[in-house]
């Protein structure tokens, strides 16, 4: 049987034992929980008593939870999406050692290099769009830029965000530059500021794009009003953001003292994968869209593998379908994740929202009929916040409420 408290609100919680560590914001993320972090990790915190033991956060997204408590905690960061590793990895990095000055340096003798190559053959597609006053003349170069998405093959390396993404979510000259620095970062590969490199270019990229910050599909501009919007994202320095991403992360990210294993597996074969005991984060998805389609081109910058691109989104053709998001699989996956912590007889800490595609009540009942009868104990804990829809003018954020399931090893048994 749950135990329920009492509804708190995110405006006045807060963790009383200052023992969160602060998160370095790298992306734009869908359903963030960094606003409601203590929240969280308090309810994790609480539960996991046998230190030698890893946290596995099942779904790990942004990393929001295993970085603030990459000082306290072992973990084991999982998600389908290979770009989630790659945050995981950063925050868990020890930048200590190295000199930032020396490191950026050297990544822009490579970019630069490489971005001279692209103004040799094409010198016609860098466009100052501060000059740009007329719908008829916006269009006219994003269209340019558009034509290498299917015409125009480039014989030399690192090209891939100008052959796909060209006058799209980024002007040509943005996608110089994120090929020019991700071709910078191969440079790294073997050493531990590989990571924080591509993060920092994950950042830059998500605050250039004339989208809303994911990648679902870039906006037209159909109209005066929307060009000037789309402008100012066009005039960003994705250089400048990505410089001044990579000092704050070396500036803030030094030994964690604690292990990091990344897998990129299904929720099921990671559940099967993990160590007897451990207490498993799950924050699946809530809502009936899957986020594939909006991180897409973070999964491609991470792969940098030539995908198939299809639609107008410019998605991947190979996207993972959640079975959290389908209406007709959704209740199924809890049955298999409840079950799946019980047979490695672990403890559970899930997320869920009032919204989700398969109603609160339906998932209470479930964990209960599969928990209560083996020697756990389960709390529900509700949370008001307003949850981020990162839409750019319309409905911005909602009220929800966030609960946490926590199916915790009984005291006395």
């Amino acid at each position: 049987m749950f135990i329920v408290s009492d509804t708190q609100k995110s405006d006045n919680y807060a963790d009383k034992r200052g023992n969160i560590t602060a998160i370095p914001h790298i992306i734009k993320y869908m359903g963030s929980k960094k606003p409601i972090i203590d929240f969280i990790t308090n309810a994790i915190v609480d539960i996991h008593t046998n230190p030698d033991i890893p946290v596995c956060d099942l779904f790990s997204g942004s990393c929001s939870v295993s970085a603030a408590l990459r000082k306290q905690l072992n973990f084991i960061s999982n998600d389908v999406q290979e770009y989630s590793a790659i945050l995981a990895k950063t925050y868990f990095s020890d930048l200590s050692q190295f000199d930032y000055s020396i490191i950026h340096e050297q990544i822009l003798l490579v970019a630069k290099q490489h971005e001279s190559r692209f103004k040799t053959k094409f010198p016609d597609l860098f466009f100052d769009y501060s000059k740009v006053q007329t719908l008829e003349l916006y269009q006219h170069i994003e269209s340019l830029q558009r034509q290498l998405l299917d015409g125009q093959q480039i014989d030399f390396d690192y090209h891939l965000f100008v052959k796909m993404y060209s006058g799209t979510y980024w002007s040509f000259e943005q996608c110089v530059w994120i090929d020019s620095l991700r071709k910078s970062a191969e440079e790294f590969k073997t050493s531990p500021v590989y990571y924080p490199i591509l993060s920092s270019l994950m950042y830059a990229m998500s605050y250039t794009t004339q989208s809303t910050g994911h990648f679902a599909q870039y906006r037209d501009g159909n109209s005066i009003e929307a060009i000037n919007n789309i402008i100012t994202y066009r005039q960003k320095n994705l250089l400048e953001l990505f410089s001044k991403k990579l000092k704050e992360l070396f500036d803030c990210l030094d030994n964690s003292l604690k292990t990091l294993l990344t897998t990129t597996l299904s929720f099921e074969i990671c559940l099967e994968s993990l160590p007897e005991g451990c207490t498993v984060y799950a924050d699946p998805p809530y809502a009936p869209v899957h986020y594939s389609r909006f991180y897409h081109a973070l999964e491609t910058l991470t792969k940098y593998d030539y995908p198939t691109i299809t639609h107008k989104g410019r998605y991947r053709d190979d996207r993972h379908q959640s079975p959290f998001s389908q209406k007709t699989k959704a209740t199924k996956a809890f049955e298999d994740l409840f079950r799946g912590v019980l047979a490695k007889k672990a403890q559970l800490v899930l997320s869920y929202s009032d919204n989700g595609v398969v109603k609160i009540e339906e998932i209470k009942e479930l964990a209960e009929s599969i928990f209560t009868i083996k020697n756990y104990d389960l709390h529900v804990k509700p949370l008001e916040h307003k949850h981020s829809t990162m839409g750019r003018f319309e409905d911005p954020e909602r009220d929800v409420v966030e609960y946490l399931i926590v199916a915790s090893f009984k005291r006395n048994a």
